[in-house]
């Protein structure tokens, strides 16, 4: 039996991650693992670079030979039926436990991302009062060190943009009313306001915001959409293709046709390049701070 990729590689590069991670936490080589498992190092290889679907079985054997950690190992055995499907929808709480994010390792091991956020600030700038109060918001049954452990995972996650070896850039598209929404009651929102033009003098970061006068445009009718790209190789071919992330109410959509990458890379240099240039937007973030200081 052919066990060719089909459908979105979406999943099975992640789950190719995770076990290689696994594998190198476990402190075995490629050759070692191949031989504990009775399979071939081009195997190893396939499964970890993500050109080959994967039975639950199978990554249930890798996780054993790995002494990976019970849910971990459910985790990856619910990815690993994720592999064969033609497009790939996560719900939250599905086959894979809501708490195990499959975006962040994604994000991780990016070049470089293309954000569009019509209605909030997006996760990489947020501050952690403004993080708090849109859990304050959204999820209300989390209390006290729940909450707090959420506040500290935002934060290090942030790590990404600002770490000194090969931070990825980052571009971003705010929808006006994503500065004029005040969460959090004003002194939040202006130091929230301050985060963005200090993100927006970091060499790697251009933050845009597309003004109301803007009209209709590119992204008018998606959701929160982040146009992910990663290293290349020596010959500059894609190490993994592209992939936009499209966070939904429920689950999220990940994409990687060729068509779709086209599709939303288009909508978002029509926005880039109709939004107010990045000095006026650090201005305009400037000077809504001041009026939510009631200067």
């Amino acid at each position: 039996m052919s066990d060719a990729p089909t459908g979105s590689t979406v999943p099975r590069r992640q789950l190719g991650r995770y076990l290689r991670k696994l594998r190198t936490d476990a402190r075995m080589t490629v050759k070692a693992a191949a031989d504990a498992l009775e399979w071939s190092e081009a195997k190893m290889w396939r499964i970890e670079t993500g050109n080959t679907s994967l039975r639950s079985l199978d990554v249930e054997a890798m996780c054993r030979a790995y002494g990976a950690p019970d849910e971990m190992r459910e985790a990856l055995m619910g990815l690993a039926k994720e592999t064969k499907g033609k497009g790939w929808w996560h719900a939250y709480g599905d086959v894979i436990p809501g708490g195990f994010d499959l975006y962040v390792g994604l994000e991780e091991a990016t070049e470089s991302l293309e954000q569009y956020a019509p209605e909030l600030v997006p996760g990489l700038l947020q501050t952690p009062d403004y993080h708090r109060a849109l859990l304050n918001k959204s999820r209300p049954d989390l209390q006290g060190d729940e909450a707090d452990r959420r506040v500290q995972l935002r934060a290090q996650r942030q790590n990404l943009i600002t770490r000194v070896t090969s931070p990825p850039k980052l571009r971003v598209v705010l929808n006006e009313a994503v500065i004029r929404r005040v969460v959090g009651g004003p002194d939040v929102m202006a130091d929230q306001l301050v985060r963005l033009t200090e993100m927006n003098e970091r060499p790697n970061v251009s933050i845009r915001v597309a003004p109301f006068s803007f009209g209709a445009h590119g992204g008018f009718d998606t959701a929160l959409f982040t146009l992910m790209r990663f290293p290349t190789t020596g010959d500059g071919r894609d190490h993994e293709p592209p992939t936009v992330y499209v966070q939904g109410f429920t689950g999220a959509l990940y994409l990687d046709k060729p068509h779709e990458i086209h599709r939303y890379a288009e909508a978002f240099a029509e926005m880039w390049d109709d939004a107010l240039p990045q000095d006026d937007s650090t201005a305009l973030f400037h000077r809504m701070a001041r009026e939510m200081n009631g200067q």
